[in-house]
């Protein structure tokens, strides 16, 4: 498999994109607004303890209080995904006050992200990964990468690790070790040992809150994480930043360095000339479709992701059952390569569509399996349940390409739906109803979106009269393309002579400069422009749309106003 990274870096932003045959895999997206916390290490102080959750929160100087659970606050590490443990202290049944109290000041290591509004969690099982090793300073244990299978190469890693690790501390000896040569490994292992040194003293001066490690940035993770043997070159399109992470890459491997280049190709960005950025629109796409015409469908809420598997416009060319099997076959590819384009977490559930023979469900269920297999994260699948449906699990660490790419919609707070324009107009009815029984006032200016607005006025105004009459107050509507649909404003409530001074912005015999915003819908000939959201039909400016024009307002009425165009000897309206 040939593999590809491509850094693009921006003032903003910096984006990294892993491609496996030329396909986009994963997107990591880093923003100075938005900084990663997860590895960083603080020196925090217990806030809260509570026995009934089995946990505590910690201040450690972000926004929210940070989560720690007991099983996290006890020194017993967790074994690190796709590692074997040699060693592993019993765990004991406490109690969280029996290993925190309040105002104490520990230290922490953050293992999730703060989302939505929980927390981030923390560990006190501090953890330093290198880029051959990971040093476990509060576990005594040593681990080998379970992807390491030549029992004479884990005995030489586990023989190295055992006699150059700290005393008290643990080694794990991640993947990209294997075949390295001591003196690299050594190396790695002095420069883990002098960071555990300068966070010890550092927690011993400072007061908590504080940090006293932060992991490093996004292109530094990457050379240290996933610059393996299977990566062919790293791209980054940022001079300044080749030339920081070469210098990084030297400390490690000559070898490793040869593959980091600067893209040279200045007509053309880095991500366009993959073709990246409409495969990035795709990823935050609900649907997503597959080369034999079927599609996914994808849809996360707050408890689990529901991917459903449909055949679309694929009918295939023998029979149904080999036409379903082809389609869930490509799905189930296509839906690991989404898990791990957008990051995709916790609980997951695939309908795929149905199938009657048994095998063909087996088949399915290994396909999946195995391309999961190339996840970094781990994937866990559970099977089929009873109606057909496969649950699976993947490990949450942040907020996913969603969460980062996208925020809930201020109009319907991420329900992916709004009113219709019939239920707002009653509603707007009702909120009317509502203030005017509150205030002793003889007339309301309601501003509420052109298209509620309508149906509020009704034809020739009728609506409006019958619901006035049924008030016996003066109700005054004005549409306004800037509210979206649920949105009502009341700009003025008193006096008819007040209210109505506001609602008339204009009056007969009055000289303004409008712009013309589109051209009447039931008479081209003229132009409608607005001025507060006070629609105005100018007589004969169809064809000027887009232009700023005089005109003479010759009668304003409830809902509207019209006018003519104003034109000098020899003059003709054009845009100022």
């Amino acid at each position: 498999m040939r593999r590809e990274i491509l850094v693009n870096v921006e003032p903003l932003e910096t984006r990294a994109a892993i491609l496996e045959d030329g396909e986009l895999v994963e997107l990591l997206v880093e923003r100075p607004i938005h900084q990663r916390a997860v590895g960083n290490i603080y020196k925090g102080r217990v806030e809260n303890v509570l026995p009934g959750m089995e946990a505590a929160f910690i201040a450690i100087g972000l926004e929210k209080n940070a989560f720690l659970h007991v099983g996290d606050a006890i020194a017993l590490y967790e074994e690190e995904d796709g590692v074997e443990e040699q060693q592993k202290s019993s765990r004991k049944f406490v109690n969280i006050d029996d290993v925190v109290r309040s105002k104490q000041e520990i230290m922490v290591q953050v293992v999730k992200e703060a989302i939505g509004t929980k927390g981030a969690r923390v560990t006190t099982n501090v953890s330093l990964p290198g880029r051959y090793i990971v040093l476990t300073p509060m576990n005594d244990f040593i681990g080998v990468s379970r992807r390491i299978t030549d029992e004479r190469e884990r005995a030489r890693l586990k023989a190295f690790a055992e006699a150059s690790k700290p005393e008290g501390a643990g080694v794990i000896v991640r993947t990209v070790a294997e075949g390295r040569p001591d003196e690299e490994l050594q190396q790695d292992m002095e420069f883990l040992k002098h960071l555990w040194s300068r966070i010890q003293r550092r927690s011993q001066v400072m007061n908590a809150p504080a940090v006293l490690h932060k992991d490093i940035g996004l292109t530094f993770r990457i050379v240290r994480d996933m610059l393996t043997d299977e990566v062919e070159h790293v791209w980054i399109d940022n001079k300044e930043e080749y030339e920081r992470v070469v210098e990084l890459a030297d400390t490690m491997s000559t070898e490793l360095r040869q593959r980091i280049r600067l893209w040279p190709n200045k007509s053309a960005s880095l991500f366009d000339a993959f073709n990246l950025e409409p495969e990035i629109e795709k990823a935050i796409r609900r649907k997503v479709w597959l080369h034999c015409g079927g599609y996914l469908v994808i849809d996360q809420t707050e408890a689990l992701t529901v991917v459903d598997v449909n055949t679309g416009k694929f009918v295939g060319n023998r029979n149904l059952a080999e036409t379903v099997l082809r389609a869930n076959l490509e799905a189930a590819e296509e839906i690991a390569r989404q898990i791990r384009l957008r990051d995709l977490a916790g609980i997951i559930v695939v309908d795929f569509i149905d199938m009657d023979r048994a095998e063909d469900r087996q088949k399915v269920l290994s396909t999946l399996e195995e391309a999961v297999r190339r996840d970094r994260t781990k994937v866990h699948i559970l099977g089929l349940t009873q109606l057909g449906l496969v649950e699976m699990t993947r490990k949450k660490v942040g907020h996913g390409l969603e969460g980062m790419l996208l925020r809930t919609c201020p109009d319907c707070d991420g329900r992916g739906r709004v009113l219709s324009e019939e239920t707002m107009a009653q509603k707007v009815r009702r909120d009317v109803r509502s203030l005017l029984r509150k205030e002793q006032a003889e007339a309301v200016l309601v501003e509420v979106n052109p298209a509620v607005a309508a149906l509020l006025i009704g034809t020739g105004g009728a609506h409006l009269r019958e619901f006035e009459k049924e008030l016996g107050r003066s109700v005054y509507v004005r549409g306004s393309e800037e509210l979206g649909i649920e949105v009502m404003r009341v700009p003025a409530i008193g006096t008819r002579e007040e209210v109505e001074r506001r609602a008339r912005p204009v009056q007969p015999g009055q000289e303004i400069e409008l712009r013309i915003e589109e051209q009447h819908q039931s008479n081209p000939d003229d132009g409608i422009a607005r001025l507060e959201g006070y629609v105005i039909d100018v007589q004969g400016a169809g064809r000027l749309v887009g232009e700023r024009v005089k005109v003479h307002v010759t009668g304003a009425f409830r809902t509207f106003a019209r006018a003519r165009l104003i034109r000098q000897k020899g003059e003709v309206p054009s845009v100022t």
